[in-house]
């Protein structure tokens, strides 16, 4: 049984007793870290927050209780220890501890609690499975470089928030149950005890509350703001997350890009001690896109796209014919010094582009002499390769890559593929911070699905000024006030001028193919707000874990910073198979989840909610699809699909 704590204050964390405390008594706790036994002589090495620093108790002159205690102490025992600060003899000074040059000669000691021996070393650089780590969270936070990350996090909202309340901002919470309305992803929804058949949609954003706080006359908000997305996963992205939001009235892009990079600069000086350049560079959405192939561009390194379309118009090749003659492009990237690369690595730079829906690749190696050699030469003239390695800039050496089909396909091809080679070629440093701003986003996508246009961002975005007439009679070609920053290829945050004229919206809502009646189901509550005149206003919002993860040089979010996530878990049940697997994975965002995971009660998984059957059972007859229909098997429930999970798969 543990020892009391009582009579005992801690006077110091561990780290913060240093030389100048030489001859005073101090009281520290925390965890074992190690402990060497040299027979008189115990050496205990003690971790809290800060760091560590030396126990020593000497058995000649340490009372005899206190040696016997310290021989039955184990890695992570917490302790309490009383003791004096002494001077290390000059060759025990341990240089690789911030407390290298003291020790503490403890005079009491208490063993608060015990330890069982831990399933991974409570340290850095450890090779452990990710799924021992995640069940046993709570050990892996102990370890350094898991508490750098919570403490880097805590700084940089702490910089954000001296920033903007510097700057005249209010912080101001919204609501987390709210009304489920159509954005730009599925909604989590949560059923009501209180008002069965109903539920409360999860917010994606705040982005409906800032509007009408604007509306409120509160001029700049601002809130470290929760939230929750059901839509497919990537390295940078979680169902839950959280997001630094703002928004400003009487206020135009300029000023909002003027306030956020003041912003970066700030934070990224007072926490990387980076000094960030202002102003920060400016592309267009419609440049960025012809010159990376990537609305976020890396700009640390060149291999920029280039059209040949003009070049090779007119070819017999039935791949550049074809793809020309269907409204496409053929467009190509310079890998500079790559021509050396072994045709089986070709052959898979030719696979990867398949993965973005490209048909294939057509390169061309420049030799050391100049002479050129590719898979498509018998389909050209000397002269017309030439005219195609002119065009590139080819050197002796390099590598021409050639991709042609729709823009989008091969934008996306060549974007990803310059980014591949990048990585495989080491051309980029973590530690170079390059910013930019996206600007002039297209307003409107086409979606074949739905058969209308969707919102790029949401259908709150105010138009270019220039582009109003484009509204009614080509929506596709309208260019929107809407804005990204982007940091080493990331989009770290992006926003955007609001429409504030009700005229506007309702053209909008059009637009989009919303009914009168539909558009006041889903956003009667703002039209009705802006009738009371609604400022021009505009925001932005930071995924805060992205910028975390940048700052901290880390290429994905495999692991949330905090455990919650692992807590979730084994609320979030599954079954075998890949339903189980995905649903899992859409709560948790992390890689190396066991296969099945214990659970009591067999839960029914909407897409959006986990609701118990005994639930389910009362108000699956008043559940509707997203057409009004009753429910039934399969068929879409709001956002999502309802799926019954067998107990018999499952653990019980």
């Amino acid at each position: 049984m543990g020892e009391s704590i009582t009579g005992l204050k801690r006077s110091h964390m561990c780290c913060h007793v240093n030389e100048t405390m030489i001859g005073q008594e101090v009281t520290v706790m925390g965890w074992v870290q190690r402990r060497r036994d040299l027979g008189q002589l115990i050496f205990i090495a003690l971790r809290d927050r800060t760091g560590l620093v030396q126990i020593a108790i000497d058995g000649n002159t340490a009372p005899k209780e206190i040696f016997e205690k310290a021989e039955t102490v184990r890695s992570e025992y917490t302790l309490a220890v009383r003791g004096i600060v002494t001077a290390r003899t000059e060759g025990n000074i341990n240089p690789n501890m911030k407390t290298g040059k003291i020790e503490i000669i403890a005079s009491e000691l208490r063993i608060l609690s015990e330890s069982e021996t831990t399933p991974f070393q409570i340290e850095d650089n450890i090779t452990v499975k990710d799924d021992l780590r995640l069940k046993y969270r709570y050990l892996d936070l102990r370890r350094p470089c898991q508490l750098k990350n919570i403490v880097l996090r805590h700084q940089v909202v702490q910089a954000l928030r001296a920033f903007l309340n510097n700057e005249g901002f209010l912080e101001i919470e919204t609501p987390i149950l709210g009304k489920s309305t159509p954005e730009g992803a599925r909604d989590y929804l949560v059923p009501s005890r209180v008002h069965p058949g109903n539920f409360y949609g999860l917010p994606q954003s705040p982005q409906l509350y800032k509007q009408l706080l604007m509306v409120s006359g509160m001029d700049r908000y601002y809130q470290i703001a929760k939230c929750f997305r059901d839509e497919d996963l990537r390295a940078d992205r979680q169902p839950e997350f959280t997001q630094v939001d703002m928004e400003l009235s009487f206020i135009d892009v300029d000023d909002i890009i003027d306030i956020n990079e003041r912003l970066m600069q700030k934070v990224f000086k007072d926490i990387m001690n980076v000094d960030v350049q202002l102003p920060l560079q400016r592309m267009t959405y419609k440049e960025a896109m012809e010159r990376f192939g990537s609305d976020k561009p890396d700009v640390r390194f060149g291999m920029e796209l280039v059209n040949i379309s003009d070049v090779v118009a007119g070819t017999d090749f039935v791949v550049f014919k074809s793809a020309l003659e269907a409204g496409g492009s053929v467009r190509a990237i310079n890998a500079k010094g790559c021509g050396s690369f072994p045709r089986k690595k070709i052959d898979s730079l030719v696979e990867f582009v398949k993965t973005y829906r490209a048909k294939g690749l057509a390169w061309i190696v420049v030799n050391e002499d100049g002479s050129l050699k590719s898979q498509i030469a018998k389909f050209f003239t000397p002269e017309k390769l030439q005219e195609i390695v002119d065009k590139m800039e080819g050197k002796p050496g390099d590598l021409i890559l050639i991709c042609a089909d729709q823009d989008k396909v091969v934008f996306d091809s060549l974007g990803a593929l310059r980014l591949e080679l990048s990585k495989m070629l080491e051309l980029t440093r973590p530690d170079d911070f390059r910013f930019l701003w996206i600007t002039e986003f297209p307003m409107l996508e086409w979606d074949e699905e739905e058969n209308r246009f969707v919102a790029v961002h949401h259908p709150f975005t105010a138009p270019m000024d220039e582009d109003l007439e484009l509204l009614d009679t080509n929506p596709g070609a309208v260019r929107a006030k809407a804005y990204d920053i982007v940091l080493n290829g990331v989009e770290m945050g992006g926003g955007s001028m609001r429409i504030n004229d009700p005229a506007l919206q309702d053209r909008m809502f059009h637009a989009l193919g919303f009914t009168e009646e539909k558009a006041r189901e889903s956003f009667g509550f703002l039209m009705d707000a802006y009738k009371f005149g609604a400022p021009p206003h505009g925001g932005m919002a930071y995924g805060l874990d992205r910028m975390v993860m940048l700052m901290l040089k880390l290429d994905g979010l495999t692991v949330k910073l905090t455990y919650e996530k692992g807590l979730l878990m084994e609320a979030a049940t599954r079954g075998d198979g890949d339903t189980g697997e995905n649903i899992t994975h859409n709560v948790m965002g992390i890689s190396g989840i066991p296969d099945k995971i214990s659970y009591k009660e067999r839960l029914v998984v909407t897409g959006e909610a986990f609701i118990r059957p005994s639930d389910f059972e009362a108000l699956k007859d008043t559940l509707r699809d997203g057409n009004g229909e009753p429910y039934k098997n399969g068929r879409n429930l709001a956002a999502g699909s309802v799926r019954l999970l067998d107990c018999g798969a499952c653990k019980d």
